[in-house]
C-alpha cells in the first residue's frame, strides 16, 4: 500500500508555551486554515477542538495533549497540543520524546515566562529544532522587540526575527514577511483574506536590518551566500530559506515569527514557516537504541527497514477501552500484526490503527515510518516502552518522570465502590506516569499523590465523572521526603527458632549521604563468602523497601550510599527472605544513627503584580516562609521571584487575590528539596505521634 504523505514531506510538531500564552487558540486557528475545521471554536467558550475534556472546557485550560493531523501545501502535519500548566508537564515532556520540532509559543506582553523556560529546556533535552511564534501582539503591552531580547537572555537561544509586526496592541494590523520583502494586511475579522504589499516607509529600515540579520546567520550555514552576502550580490529567498532551515535544524537559530491567534493573524505564514524550516523525519539523526545484549543499534526512518517504535502515552477511551500512542521510527504496522515489546520481552497483537483529530478516530489500515498513530488492543504496552519486530529487537531509551509532591487520602463511600475506586485509580496511573496511587500500611488509607493540588482536583474530577466513583477525599498533603546527614554503622539480626526450621539472617551495613538526586547506591563489599552470594540481593531489596517508609514520619527516605561490609549465615536456617528482613532492620538500625532529617519541596515562584501591591505581596511572601530572589519590571508589572516551600502555598491563591484586590497572579514549578527548619521538623514529629 502507497504512503499517504512522502517521508520528505512529513512533520511532526508540537504546540508548547507557558499557560495562557495561546497555545490551544493557535492550534484551532491551524485547524481551521487548513480546512480541518470550519467553525472556529474559542477556548474561553469552552469550544475549543483540541481542549475536548469535560475539564478543560470548564476551566479554559489545556490538561492533557491532543493529537491531529493536517494537510498543508503538499504536506502532512501531526500536530500534538500540550498543556502550559506545570502539573502537567509530564505531558509536554513525553511529547516532545517523540516529535522532530516544535512551535514555542510566547505572549507578547509577558515573553519568556517560568513554564515557558521548562518546556524549552526539555526541548534541548531531547533535541528539539524550534521556531518561535509571539502571540498576543494585539493585547495592551505588547512588545515584540522585547520578547526576542527576553529570549536570547533567559533562554540562551539565538533568535532570528523572520517577520516584524506592524503596529502594536489596537493598532496591530498584520506582518511583514522579511523572506519576502513584503507585508502582509489583514482585510477581515477571520482572516482569510489579506492584502500583500509594499512595507510601509517608516518600516523599511527596520526591515532590512532584520533582514541584514538574517542573511548573516544564514551565512555561517551556506558558504555560497556568504559569498554572494560579501560581494553584495542579490541572494535569491529560496537560498536564504534552505540556509534557514539548515540552521534552524541544526539548532544554532531559532526564527521568530509574529502575530495574534485570537485575532487570526500569522497563523498561515506560521504555517509555511513549519513546512518551510522544521524537520521532516528524513532530516533528524536515526533513532539509536540497544539489542537484548546491550549493543548500540540504530533504525533509519525508512518503511524497509525493520519495524521500531516508541509507545508514549495511554489513554482511556470510554468507547473502545486502552488508547496507545505510538511513533513509528522504522518499517511498516498493520492491523492484526504481532509485534514485540522489547522492555517486557513479550508478543503484542495490534488491534485497530487509528488516527486521532482530538477525541475522534480515523481507522488506518497501515502506518508508515514517521508517522504517528493511535493503537487499539494492547494489553502490556505501558508508557515509554518499545514494539519492534520480533526478528530484529530494539530497545529504545525509556523517559524519566519527576516524583509526585502532593498527596491525599481518598475512600468510597461504598463497599461496591472498593473495586470500581481500585479498577479507576489503576487505569489513571497508567495513563500518568507522575500520578501515583498506594496504601498506606499503617492506616490502611489509600493515597494518591500527584504533581500538584490542579493535578490531584482532575484525577478527583475524573474518577466521579468518568468512572463514576463516588468518595471522600481528604486534604492535600505535602510529599515530604527523608534524607540522612552524617555516615553512620547499622546491624540487623533475624533470628527465629519454631521447632522445625528456623530463620537466620545477620549483615552489617554503613551508609552515607549521596549527592542530590542521585538516589540509592548498593555496594556490596562482602569478603570471604561470610554472607553467600545467593543473599546479596534479597539484602539490598529489603534495605531499599524499608527505606520506602523512611523512620521519621513515614515518607521516603532518598539519597544514600550503602556498603554491605560484613554478616553472617547458618548452613540451614537462612533463607532470602530472613535476610531481606535482616536487611531492612539494618537499614533502621543505621538511618536512626545518621542524624536524619526531613526534606520539603520548594517551589520557585513567579508573581505578577501591579506596583502599589509591593509591599502586601512581599508581606504574604515572608509570612509563608518564603525568600525573595529578585524583582524586575515588564510591561509596567512587577515580576516577584521567590522560593517558597509547598507546605505553605496551599491557599496562596486567595491570599494573593485578597492583597491586590484580585489583581495579582501567580505561578510555581518545583525548583528543589531543602531541610526543614527545626520548628517545623518538630510539628511533623508531633503530628505523626498524634
Amino acid at each position: 500500500m502507497a504512503r499517504q504523505v512522502p517521508l520528505e514531506k512529513l512533520r511532526n510538531i508540537g504546540i508548547m508555551a507557558h499557560i495562557d500564552a495561546g497555545k490551544t487558540t493557535t492550534s484551532e486557528r491551524i485547524l481551521f486554515y487548513a480546512h480541518r475545521v470550519h467553525k472556529l471554536g474559542e477556548t474561553h467558550e469552552g469550544g475549543a477542538t483540541m481542549d475536548w475534556m469535560v475539564q478543560e472546557q470548564e476551566r479554559g485550560i489545556t490538561i492533557t495533549s491532543a493529537a491531529t493531523f493536517i494537510r498543508w501545501k503538499d504536506c502532512g502535519i501531526n500536530i500534538i497540543d500540550t498543556p502550559g500548566h506545570v502539573d502537567f508537564t509530564v505531558e509536554v515532556e513525553r511529547a516532545l520524546r517523540v516529535l522532530d520540532g516544535a512551535v514555542a509559543v510566547f505572549c507578547a506582553k509577558g515573553g519568556v515566562e517560568p513554564q515557558s523556560e521548562t518546556v524549552w529546556r526539555q526541548a534541548d533535552k531531547y533535541k528539539v529544532p524550534r521556531i518561535a511564534f509571539v502571540n498576543k501582539m494585539d493585547i495592551l503591552g505588547a512588545d515584540f522587540d522585547n520578547v526576542v531580547k527576553m529570549m536570547r537572555e533567559r533562554l540562551h537561544t539565538n533568535p532570528v526575527p523572520i517577520c516584524l509586526p506592524i503596529g502594536k496592541e489596537d493598532y496591530f494590523t498584520g506582518i511583514i514577511d522579511i523572506l519576502h520583502m513584503h507585508s502582509v494586511t489583514y482585510t477581515d475579522k477571520e482572516g482569510k483574506d489579506f492584502i500583500i504589499g509594499d512595507i510601509p516607509a517608516d518600516m523599511i529600515d527596520k526591515a532590512n536590518d532584520a533582514r541584514t540579520a538574517l542573511i548573516e546567520a544564514c551565512a555561517d550555514f551556506d558558504d555560497e551566500i556568504m559569498m554572494k552576502y560579501l560581494e553584495g550580490e542579490e541572494i535569491p529567498k529560496e537560498d536564504i530559506i534552505a540556509a534557514l532551515r539548515k540552521a534552524t535544524i541544526a539548532m544554532k537559530v531559532t526564527p521568530v515569527l509574529c502575530g495574534s491567534a485570537y485575532r487570526n493573524k500569522g497563523i498561515q505564514n506560521l504555517l509555511d514557516c513549519v513546512v518551510d524550516l522544521l524537520p521532516s523525519p528524513l532530516d533528524i539523526d536515526d533513532v539509536k537504541g540497544v539489542d537484548e545484549k546491550g549493543n548500540e543499534i540504530s533504525r533509519a526512518a525508512s518503511d524497509k527497514e525493520p519495524l521500531c517504535g516508541l509507545a508514549f502515552k495511554i489513554a482511556t477511551d470510554p468507547f473502545v477501552g486502552k488508547l496507545t500512542f505510538f511513533r513509528i521510527y522504522s518499517g511498516t504496522i498493520t492491523p492484526n500484526m504481532t509485534v514485540y515489546n522489547s522492555n517486557k520481552k513479550c508478543k503484542e497483537r495490534i488491534g485497530r490503527l487509528i488516527r486521532m483529530h482530538a477525541n475522534e478516530r480515523e481507522p488506518l489500515e497501515e502506518a508508515n515510518a514517521g508517522e504517528i498513530v493511535a493503537i487499539i488492543g494492547l494489553k502490556d504496552t505501558t508508557t515509554g516502552e518499545t514494539l519492534c519486530d520480533i526478528n530484529h529487537p530494539i530497545i529504545l531509551d525509556t523517559m524519566e518522570f519527576p516524583e509526585p509532591v502532593v498527596r491525599l487520602a481518598i475512600e468510597p463511600k461504598t463497599k461496591i465502590g472498593q473495586e470500581k475506586m481500585a479498577i479507576a485509580l489503576m487505569k489513571l496511573s497508567e495513563e500518568d506516569p507522575t500520578f501515583r496511587t498506594y496504601t498506606n500500611k499503617e492506616t490502611g488509607q489509600t493515597i494518591i499523590a500527584g504533581m500538584g493540588e490542579l493535578h490531584l482536583e482532575i484525577i478527583v474530577d475524573r474518577l466521579l465523572r468518568e468512572f463514576k466513583v463516588e468518595a471522600n477525599i481528604g486534604k492535600p498533603q505535602v510529599a515530604y521526603r527523608e534524607a540522612i546527614k552524617k555516615p553512620a554503622r547499622g546491624e540487623g539480626r533475624y533470628v527465629r527458632q519454631s521447632g522445625g526450621k528456623g530463620q537466620y539472617g545477620h549483615c552489617i551495613i554503613q551508609i552515607e549521604p549521596n549527592e542530590v538526586g542521585k538516589g540509592i547506591e548498593f555496594y556490596d563489599e562482602i569478603v570471604g563468602g561470610v554472607i553467600p552470594k545467593e543473599f546479596i540481593k534479597p539484602i539490598e531489596d529489603g534495605i531499599r523497601e524499608a527505606a520506602r517508609g523512611g523512620v521519621l514520619i513515614g515518607y521516603e527516605m532518598v539519597d544514600f550510599k550503602v556498603h554491605l561490609v560484613d554478616g553472617s549465615f547458618h548452613d540451614v536456617d537462612s533463607s532470602e527472605m530472613s535476610f531481606k528482613i535482616a536487611g531492612s532492620m539494618a537499614f533502621k538500625d543505621a538511618a536512626m544513627k545518621a542524624d536524619p532529617t526531613i526534606m520539603e519541596p520548594m517551589m520557585a515562584v513567579e508573581i505578577t503584580v501591579p506596583p502599589e501591591y509591593i509591599g502586601d505581596v512581599y508581606s504574604t511572601v515572608n509570612s509563608r516562609r518564603g525568600s525573595i530572589k529578585e524583582m524586575n519590571e515588564r510591561a509596567g508589572i512587577r515580576v516577584i521571584d521567590a522560593d517558597i516551600p509547598l507546605s505553605e502555598m496551599f491557599g496562596y491563591a486567595t491570599t494573593l487575590r485578597s492583597a491586590t484586590q484580585g489583581r495579582g497572579n501567580y505561578t510555581m514549578q518545583l525548583n528543589c528539596y531543602t531541610e526543614v527548619p527545626q520548628s517545623v521538623k518538630k510539628q511533623l514529629l508531633e503530628g505523626k505521634k498524634d
